[in-house]
């Protein structure tokens, strides 16, 4: 059972010492690191690698660093979003093996909604206060190109208004691919027909030996970057994200920042930046190598990224979110006082993550975040996709009471609503 009503205000991640104290008694170097971020300079990759290294008194110097330098950048506000995920396909020939979800075309539970169950599920969202629906699937071997678009297309039609956050790099690959065009001209077309933002997911670590490993590289860390970089030249702004915790490790963590920084000194389209934990759970990648790869990030390691992000982007991503689907809420909200400002979304769906064996909720409603995040002893408040604020709970008010979606379906009782087809006849292969 999800437990979303802490009883108290969660404890500090670090120690009520002042800060002066603590960059005193840890060695010179990661205190002259520490001491020029509050000053707000970032560190280099050398650094932000040295920072991973930390141990003992230069943690808790660590995380009380970046709570202070997210203070700075971002106040003492964290923020939530209600969303919904839409996963529209869980068939995927692409074989990830840090992921689970994908299924085979002929699998017994395999499932491809059509177009206007997808616009379906968003009005629904739409309804319980979504101002985003997150729609992203699997690479059907069999999806015509057309999909995609057709998809922006009748949601649109169907919900005006509502923020289509969808499709990540590697589905732009996937159609562009399909449809024998260039990523730029594939973009445009779906921002004229409603592609408002991308997840920047598909990243896992930004390195061409370990993607190797995770994905055979089918999306190399070049075509990440180049769509990306389209996208923001084309006013499509992205998340960012890092998967770690597997066959990882500081060396690859601190590239992949520093890249993240780089691409966002050039572009500056990413809203966000998120680190997301690997599930190993039932993750292929685990199961078939249990010797050889980690069983996720340790705690100290989810501190920590977290921490070494908001003092490596600072002033380049300041929106670091901390992610209570990979995480747990407990954990999600201690880290908003180690750098995070953000807890994500509400979701109401979400298959990626427990089809890999995560352990934690679907969905948590808007008075769950808000109790979150004023139990890490912070003001709360509604954002949208943008990072505008739509509504502001400070640290003592609430959200009306609302049913998780499951509980509000079976109270009005709903299943016909479903009976409209399920899965589209796939006839056309490009």
């Amino acid at each position: 059972m999800l437990k979303t009503s802490p009883s108290s205000q969660l404890p500090l991640p670090f120690s009520p010492t002042s800060i002066e104290k603590k960059l005193a008694k840890i060695p010179l170097p990661l205190a002259g690191i520490l001491q020029r971020a509050l000053e707000g300079n970032v560190p280099n990759e050398d650094e932000i690698e040295a920072l991973f290294h930390a141990q003992g008194t230069e943690v808790d110097a660590l995380l009380h660093t970046a709570d202070l330098v997210r203070e700075a950048r971002c106040g003492n506000t964290a923020t939530f979003v209600i969303t919904r995920n839409i996963n529209f396909t869980n068939v995927c020939h692409m074989g990830c093996q840090f992921c689970n979800f994908g299924v085979n075309k002929n699998a017994e539970n395999a499932e491809f909604l059509n177009t206007e169950k997808v616009a379906e599920r968003a009005q629904e969202a739409q309804g319980r206060g979504a101002t985003e629906v997150c729609i992203q699937g699997g690479l059907h071997p069999d999806m015509p190109a057309s999909y995609y678009g057709e998809l922006l297309d009748t949601v649109t039609a169907q919900v005006p208004g509502i923020h289509i956050h969808a499709f990540s790099p590697f589905e732009i690959w996937y159609g562009a691919r399909k449809g024998r065009t260039a990523y730029r001209d594939f973009l445009a077309d779906l921002k004229a027909r409603g592609l408002a933002s991308m997840p920047g997911t598909a990243a896992e670590i930004l390195d061409t030996q370990v993607r190797r490993q995770l994905t055979k590289n089918k999306l190399s860390t070049e075509n990440w970057v180049e769509i990306i970089e389209t996208a923001h030249s084309l006013n499509i702004p992205t998340t960012s994200t890092i998967m770690y915790g597997h066959i990882d490790g500081p060396k690859h963590w601190a590239a992949h920042l520093t890249l993240l920084r780089d691409i966002q000194g050039r572009t500056g389209g990413f809203t966000e930046f998120v680190p997301l934990g690997f599930i190993h759970a039932d993750s292929p990648l685990y199961t078939q190598n249990p010797d050889k790869v980690r069983t996720g990030p340790t705690r100290d390691e989810h501190f920590k990224m977290h921490a070494i992000a908001r003092i490596a982007l600072q002033g380049y991503i300041d929106n670091i979110q901390a992610s209570w689907v990979k995480m747990g809420p407990d954990m999600a909200s201690q880290v908003l006082r180690a750098g995070a400002n953000d807890l994500g979304g509400t979701l109401m769906n979400e298959s990626i993550s427990r089809a890999a064996g995560a352990r934690h909720g679907q969905e948590i409603v808007p008075r769950d975040m808000v109790n979150f995040i004023q139990h890490a002893g912070l003001q709360a408040a509604q954002r949208n996709t943008l990072y505008q604020q739509l509504a502001h709970y400070g640290r003592t008010s609430k959200p009306e009471p609302q049913l998780s979606l499951i509980d509000y379906q079976r109270s009005v009782q709903v299943s016909a609503a479903y009976s409209s087809p399920q899965s589209i006849p796939v006839k056309v292969s490009a």
